[in-house]
């Protein structure tokens, strides 16, 4: 159900206080029923000033229901094998076990050094062989822990043992987002903390992805010897993905002008704070796709039939980016425009299928009755 339009209005003027400066940085379905028939309208958009390209026919994804709602500040996402899921509170620290047919959630507690503030807490989730992989805020810094579950432990997650230490923390700007790659490899996105300079530090961990072994190590064929740092340059990133050719995209918040949905190769630049979106500087990557921070703010992305299919906070939005391998092959389009409010995490489920997680809760929504919650998307 669309929100009310006197909520948007209000909502409208408090988002320009919350927002400033940090837009994108810092700053009714229920289980059962029938999905809006709007869900599956879309709209397009330019990706760039030139928008220079223009929107293929097809792409259209809808939503078939709600798998389970009630949920509070959640964030990360990960599928379980058998297809269950597992999805983060970042405020409140726990992971809660969601079954992927009828919704019914069970809670496998809280997850002991998680310190939330601002946009720290307990973030995004990462499933490999018997563990979860977290990446959390603790007292001092931001971390990568892994818990056993399953076997012996059952429903209970195991005592965290550290994978990586050392991200830089802050108030905003922690990044957040964690996902094996084709490779075995666990991959992370970071933020720069709003301290501009470490974007461009490769020795700092901030504003970086960063590419490792399960164990944390630096991962065989990294760019930089003996470093975890696989690509620098960045502000805010969180969103990983790899499409059906294994190449790796991350969603990225810009400051006051553009979003970003980058292409990203080893060892490369993506320019911040030097260049925010397409700059055309020597040495910087520009992006392949970018958006006013008004209509993305953009988090989770997902791969899912030719195309990067990316949640929008501020602008309360799915954004569809097709693809022809490394290039875009027309402009975004936009889906469910404040049909569900900020949208946190979208996770491809295989098949066409999307998870799609909603953050009305987080501090910065309009939360209503029933959120926040998992939609089920098919993608056509």
């Amino acid at each position: 159900m669309s929100r009310p339009a006197v909520v948007k209005a209000l909502w409208g003027a408090a988002v320009l206080v919350l927002v400033a400066g940090c837009s994108s940085g810092g700053t009714e379905d229920r289980p059962g029923t029938a999905p809006p028939t709007s869900a599956s309208a879309s709209a397009t958009a330019p990706a760039s000033p030139s928008g220079s390209a223009t929107a293929p026919a097809g792409g259209r994804v809808a939503v078939t229901g709600t798998l389970t709602e009630g949920l509070k500040s959640p964030w990360g996402l990960a599928e379980l094998p058998g297809g269950d899921l597992l999805v983060s509170s970042r405020d409140e620290r726990t992971i809660t076990k969601v079954d992927g047919r009828t919704g019914a959630k069970t809670s496998l507690g809280e997850v002991p050094g998680v310190v939330p503030g601002g946009e720290g807490g307990l973030m995004g989730l990462a499933v490999r062989d018997g563990w979860v992989y977290a990446y959390l805020t603790a007292e001092s810094d931001n971390r990568i822990v892994r818990m056993r579950y399953g076997g012996a432990e059952g429903d209970r997650l195991g005592v965290p043992q550290p994978v990586l230490a050392g991200i830089p923390k802050g108030v905003v700007h922690n990044g957040g987002r964690i996902a094996f790659g084709p490779d075995r490899m666990l991959y992370a996105g970071t933020g720069e903390t709003g301290r501009t300079g470490l974007a461009q530090d490769r020795e700092s961990l901030g504003g970086k992805i960063l590419r490792m072994t399960p164990e944390g190590r630096p991962a065989p064929g990294n760019p930089f010897p003996g470093s975890v740092v696989y690509s620098y340059g960045h502000r805010n990133v969180q969103g990983i993905a790899w499409d059906d050719a294994g190449r790796l995209w991350a969603a990225e918040f810009g400051q006051n002008t553009w979003d970003e949905l980058n292409l990203v190769e080893p060892g490369k630049n993506y320019g911040w704070p030097e260049a925010e979106g397409r700059a055309g500087k020597a040495g910087f990557v520009d992006p392949v796709a970018q958006w006013p921070t008004s209509e993305a703010s953009p988090s989770g992305i997902a791969y899912a039939r030719g195309a990067i299919w990316m949640a929008g906070l501020r602008g309360e939005r799915l954004w569809r980016v097709p693809l022809a391998g490394a290039e875009r092959s027309g402009d975004p389009q936009a889906f469910l425009s404040e049909e569900y409010g900020r949208l946190r995490t979208v996770l491809a489920g295989g098949g066409g299928r999307l998870w799609l997680v909603t953050s009305e809760t987080d501090g910065r929504g309009t939360p209503g009755p029933g959120d926040d919650r998992i939609l089920r998307l098919e993608v056509s």
